[in-house]
Parts: C-alpha cells; structure tokens; sequence
C-alpha cells in the first residue's frame, strides 16, 4: 500500500524541511559560497527538450563556478554520460525517452554514489516526487522556479543538502496530512492560545521569525518564547513538525500553507 511503503521515506523528508516548510528562497538565501569548492562545479544537462536544454545552458555559463560538461536528450545517455564524465551534479528530468529520470536517477546513484541529481521537472505528482527521492535524488524543483533558484539549488546539492520547492514541499505535507504517523490528543492545559494559532498559522506560510515579528507588532524574542511554547504544547521540536501536527488535529487546514 502506498502510505505504509512511504510514511518512513515522509518522516525523514519532513525532518529535512524543518528550517522552512514553504519558501524554499529561505533555505538557500544563507548559502556560503566559501563552503562550495574552489573548483568549478560540473554539470550534465539532461533533458528531451533542447530549447530547454539551451535556456539551462545560457543561465549557468553566467557563472564562473559553473561548468557544463554534457547534454543528454534521453535516459540512457544520461547514464551513459554521467558514468563517463563524473559530473557534481545532474540536472534530471523526469519525462524522457527510451529511459525516464527516475529510473536513470537510481541507475546513476547505483554506479555514481557521489553525483548529485537535481531533478527539474512539471511533475508534482506524489507518487514521483517519493520515488526519485528515494532512488537518491538530491532535490526536487518544479519548472516554474525562477533561475536564481535553480543556481542557489545546484550550489546547496553540492554541500550535501536537499532542497525541495514549495509545490513539492507542500505536497509532502499534504501526504503526512492524510496518513499520520504519531497522532496523540492535547490536553486542556496543553491546547493553544488565540495568539499561539496566530503564529502557526503563519508558520504554515513560511514566514520568518522577524517577519512574524513586524506583522503582530511585537519583538522577535517574544515570538521565539511563543514558539517554544507552542512546539512543547504539540510535542514537537521544529515549525514542520507543529505544523504537521497542526495539520492532524485540525488546527490549520492545507489552504492555510498557501
């Protein structure tokens, strides 16, 4: 059944997203280009559309730490190119031909443990975005991102991070959403004020601590002494994690994450 084969892959996926669960602008904006190597990053394009491939091609030659090393049209010669070559990271599709990218991912991570596959795509499916993660995709990025964060992408899959776009994101809470994995009751004691629902409710928008802050009128530590509230309430150590939880019991609804 699909829920018990990906509720493990979610819980894990949802630990990632614990900084931010929707603006994935906020996970990259701190990137230390320090913390990149000196060397160039190297990348293999691999996508069925040339114009695509192109418009991919003209965004990164921009940047001196890039380095494209090849183009694939199809699955199989991305294999086959990223097997030969070694390239830091692959931009993958997920529709091709002849082999589709997640079938190439897990061909590629099964040879080339080291390569990083960044997949972009129109995809935003639940059932593709947990079966190339777990073939060892390294982020999953919806085609309408603007370029600097498919450039802030690549830079953090190299460093080891994964990075997921808000679509993606919110599907995955959408998912944990309709099959929950550690549902409990809140006590009388334990329930949230009228001002602890306000700040997860925009929690659930991703907005920042500061930003938080400016909206309610009150300082940022104040809103940090309400968020160690409300995360001790719903027995939780993250604003994903409340905000799963807050999902489960009704106290924020999907259209809230929007």
């Amino acid at each position: 059944m699909l829920a018990k084969r990906w509720c493990p892959l979610v819980s894990v996926l949802l630990l990632i997203l614990s900084y931010n669960i929707s603006i994935m602008s906020a996970l990259l904006s701190n990137i230390d280009l320090d913390q990149v190597s000196k060397d160039k990053i190297t990348i293999l394009i691999a996508d069925d559309q040339p114009l695509l491939r192109q418009a991919l091609r003209n965004l990164l030659e921009k940047y001196e730490d890039f380095k494209i090393i090849a183009e694939a049209g199809n699955g199989e010669e991305a294999v086959q190119l990223a097997t030969e070559l070694i390239p830091d990271v692959v931009i993958m599709d997920i529709a091709m031909p002849k082999l589709n990218g997640l079938e190439a991912t897990r061909q590629i991570k099964a040879k080339c443990s080291r390569v990083a596959i960044l997949v972009l795509t129109v995809h935003d499916d639940i059932g593709y975005i947990l079966g190339i993660l777990e073939a060892g995709a390294a982020g999953y990025l919806m085609k309408t991102v603007f370029g600097e964060e498919v450039i802030n992408a690549i830079r953090s899959t190299v460093t080891g991070e994964t990075v997921l776009s808000a679509p993606v994101s919110k599907q995955l809470l959408k998912y944990a959403h309709r099959y929950p994995i550690k549902p409990f009751h809140l006590d009388t004691k334990q329930k949230l004020s009228t001002r602890e629902l306000e700040i997860l409710k925009l929690l659930a928008k991703g907005i920042s601590n500061k930003d938080i802050a400016q909206f309610l009128n009150i300082g940022e530590r104040t809103v940090k002494s309400y968020l160690v509230d409300i995360f001790n309430k719903l027995r939780v150590s993250s604003r994903t994690e409340a905000v799963i939880t807050g999902l489960r019991h009704g106290f924020l609804n999907i259209d809230e994450l929007e």
